[in-house]
């Protein structure tokens, strides 16, 4: 027994434990906290928001219509606190934005910060974040489990490319989660076309806002292509191993076929219609080009 703990015969030795704190717990959102405050609406009737650039370039009359009246004054804003797919993006916002910055190391500051446009006061838009380090918008959505990307980035593309527009950046980093199985994050670059066509747009519905004429549908520009970011690894995957098997097992050969392909058409001439000879025939054709086959035995 260690000489700390020595004691008389007669005593028992009385060691006392003190339990570890416990971690304190994580504070979710209450259902009640989710929907918009007064004041948020307040500052969304005064301008157009990245979620209004959505319904702007959706296609939906009635939709577009409905926002402009809220715009207005003239219709209370629609009450989203029972719809469940609205109310569940805005739950896992956080748990998106936490899972985001453990997969990719980096940090998302400035969340539920609200900008305006310098040249356009009317313009303005609240991020879910923005990453310093990439100098990227950062988006977080939650969708249906069968959703495809195509469709996904064809529908926020409008709230993307107006948020790097009115915070003047060049990049966006759109956080999706599908159903509760897969997460994606696609890069999304400025793009000062669709961005022009966007303004365009919104301009003729905030100036329909000024002077109550009702607004039209337009149509959305086609939304530009990601960037490029996933890496895939196939070790393990049959097809991939077979056909990497044999690139590798043809490219030596393939590059002696073309050589020998260059060598016979440049010994055809230029009046020769058709060379044959060791058991291959190259022909010529209306236009002037030379095709080889093996000759049948």
């Amino acid at each position: 027994m260690p000489a700390a703990l020595k004691a008389p015969a007669n005593k028992p030795v009385v060691v006392t434990l003190r339990p570890k704190p416990r971690a304190k717990p994580l504070s979710w959102p209450q259902l009640g906290q989710l929907p918009m405050s007064e004041p948020e609406i307040t500052r969304r009737q005064k301008g157009v928001g990245g979620s209004d650039a959505n319904t702007i370039l959706s296609g939906d009359s009635e939709r577009i219509i409905r926002l402009w009246r809220e715009k207005r004054r003239e219709a209370e804003p629609e009450d989203l606190s029972s719809v469940l797919q609205v109310m569940l993006g805005s739950w896992t916002e956080a748990f998106n934005r936490q899972w985001f910055e453990r997969e990719t190391g980096d940090s998302v500051s400035h969340v539920g910060s609200t900008l305006t446009c310098p040249d356009n006061s009317w313009r303005q838009c609240t991020l879910d974040g923005y990453v310093e380090s990439r100098q990227a918008i950062f988006e977080a959505k939650h969708v249906g489990a069968f959703f495809k990307s195509e469709e996904v980035l064809a529908r926020y593309m409008p709230q993307l490319q107006h948020n790097m527009a009115v915070k003047g950046c060049d990049l966006s980093l759109l956080s999706v989660i599908y159903g509760n199985h897969k997460w994606e994050v696609y890069e999304i670059a400025a793009d000062w076309l669709y961005q022009d066509d966007l303004f365009a747009a919104e301009q003729a519905f905030w100036d329909c806002v000024q002077t109550g004429a009702p607004p039209v549908a337009v149509q959305a520009p086609l939304p530009p292509r990601p960037n490029a970011t996933r890496e895939l690894c196939f070790d393990g995957h049959n097809l991939w191993a077979a056909s990497a098997g044999e690139w590798l097992e043809t490219r030596e050969p393939a590059r002696r076929h073309n050589a020998a392909t260059t060598s016979i058409k440049e010994l055809v001439e230029a009046d020769v219609a058709r060379a044959f000879g060791h058991g291959i025939e190259a022909k010529r054709a209306k236009n002037g080009a030379i095709t080889i086959k093996e000759l049948a035995q």
